[in-house]
């Protein structure tokens, strides 16, 4: 028989690509903030509904709540977030898809609703093949879909890479202290619940403190780089 060894890990480098994508991004990060020119980060995950078979029996003091083991299946549901760091803002908008169309339509209402003053809006989102300016021209008129795109100046992380988008952070709070381990078994309760997670959020201004910068990967990842 061999003597055990301990197995031992090579990470390859992973190219010019990945280094040149996650330094805009951090570049970025180091910014002050610009009202004019803000820093918002996006994505999407889902969410499954979960309907009881049996009324839960409320919560005592002492005793928590009690849940069937039985449950029903409602289908799943798409949650879209925007999150400025910067400001301490965030915004959950609950879909049932999350196609091309409803990738521009969120781009719409970023660029109309939720930031209309601003001069470009500096977007950091991941390389999902919805994640396209064409989808823009998929939903609307060439003329509005080229108007909403000169307000937007896109940073797309690198392949691999989600950490590099705080707005993940984010969707990690809302898990825990919203969705995570709760049964919600139907779209109204789930856009009330997140609405109301929202709310208390930008009340607060809370936001995530990042401290990663160019210097750091240099030195903390070097392995990454092109040797």
């Amino acid at each position: 028989m061999k003597p055990w060894r301990r197995q031992q890990w090579c990470i390859p480098s992973v190219g010019a690509e990945f280094v040149w994508r996650m330094e805009d991004i951090l570049d970025l990060y180091a910014q002050d903030r610009d009202p004019e020119y803000p820093q918002v980060c996006f994505d999407e995950m889902p969410h499954q509904l979960i309907k009881e078979k049996r009324t839960p029996i409320p919560a005592k003091p002492g005793v928590p709540q009690r849940y069937d083991y039985e449950y029903e299946r409602g289908g799943t549901r798409n949650l879209f977030m925007f999150f400025e760091p910067r400001a301490g803002w965030r915004h959950v908008e609950v879909t049932a898809r999350r196609t091309k169309k409803d990738f521009a339509r969120q781009m719409k209402a970023l660029v109309d609703e939720y930031y209309p003053k601003a001069k470009k809006i500096r977007l950091v989102l991941d390389n999902l093949n919805t994640h396209t300016p064409g989808a823009l021209y998929e939903t609307f008129e060439p003329a509005s879909a080229r108007r909403i795109l000169d307000k937007l100046e896109f940073h797309h992380t690198p392949k691999h890479a989600s950490w590099l988008n705080m707005v993940e952070a984010e969707f990690a709070v809302l898990a825990n202290q919203c969705v995570g381990d709760r049964r919600i078994g139907d779209e109204e309760t789930l856009k009330s619940e997140t609405a109301a997670w929202e709310r208390e959020r930008n009340e607060r201004k809370a936001t995530v403190q990042w401290q990663f910068t160019v210097e750091d990967a240099r030195e903390k990842l070097k392995r990454l780089y092109p040797s």
